[in-house]
């Protein structure tokens, strides 16, 4: 088999949830410039138009669709939606999240705030980000599963994050449980999902640039800093997950489920120097 038609992801319906910036419009980029439909789903509706707009100009296949994941009835109407108008959904990247606030640690790690210990953790605060970063992947995953089952097939990604693997005192407490949450949801949907040819697999990222934290991190200064962290010594682009995404929705990766696929620059095994 050719490398192209490995890879090939042409001519698939794909959904990715946040799909107006940061990652989730890399993974969107990927699909779509690459001969798929991409039913894009964002709560940010100015965003969702923008970017939609911009990628149907280049003569890409996309819809954008408004949806907050939180929405669990608007969550079932929108994939409902998506197999009247196409009969198939072949990708779905659970992607939606937000940021995770700071942690106990301040981040220039020279004292500890005091509004973010444990005691005083906000619970609107945990319940909103759970909400989010780990209910509405289980509210995507719900809706993926009940139409890829009719076809026996299909590839579900959930994004989760290093931090779901290790714990930093600089990041908010809901966001690393809820990550941690999704990519254990993320096994338990690869086992049961098997025998219906539905592969379930994670993208673990560590440090983007994306508009996390009011897009602090597009600051050269602050990519300068995080970069110290990385055994790479820089943070990432969200261009350089599109390869991964292409495997894990291609047959490239036909034998990979229940993975976690961590791409960090090394910064989760340990300092290089």
């Amino acid at each position: 088999m050719k490398i192209e038609d490995l890879f090939s992801v042409k001519d698939q319906v794909a959904v990715v949830t946040g799909a107006a910036s940061g990652l989730g419009l890399a993974f969107t980029e990927a699909l779509s410039e690459n001969g798929a439909t991409v039913v894009m789903m964002d709560r940010d509706t100015a965003a969702l138009e923008a970017e939609s707009a911009r990628l149907l100009s280049l003569g890409w296949r996309v819809e954008g669709v408004p949806l907050d994941v939180t929405d669990r009835p608007g969550m079932d109407r929108a994939f409902d939606g998506v197999m009247a108008r196409h009969g198939k959904i072949d990708t779905v990247f659970a992607n939606a999240g937000i940021d995770p606030g700071p942690g106990y640690v301040a981040p220039d790690r020279s004292h500890r705030p005091p509004e973010n210990a444990l005691e005083n953790y906000e619970d609107a605060r945990w319940d909103k980000v759970i909400d989010i970063n780990l209910n509405g992947v289980f509210t995507t995953l719900k809706a993926a599963a009940r139409h890829m089952k009719v076809h026996q097939r299909g590839q579900i990604v959930i994004t989760t994050s290093i931090a779901a693997i290790a714990v930093e005192g600089g990041i908010g407490m809901a966001y690393m449980a809820a990550k941690a949450g999704a990519a254990h949801l993320m096994r338990c949907a690869a086992l049961e999902l098997a025998r219906y040819n539905i592969r379930v697999n994670a993208i673990a990222p560590g440090m983007f640039v994306t508009n996390i934290g009011g897009g602090w991190m597009r600051d050269p200064q602050a990519q300068a800093a995080m970069g110290r962290h990385v055994p790479l010594g820089r943070v990432a682009h969200p261009d350089e997950l599109k390869g991964l995404a292409l495997f894990l929705a291609s047959q490239a990766s036909s034998y990979a489920t229940g993975a976690q696929f961590v791409i960090d620059g090394a910064q989760s095994i340990g300092t290089a120097d």
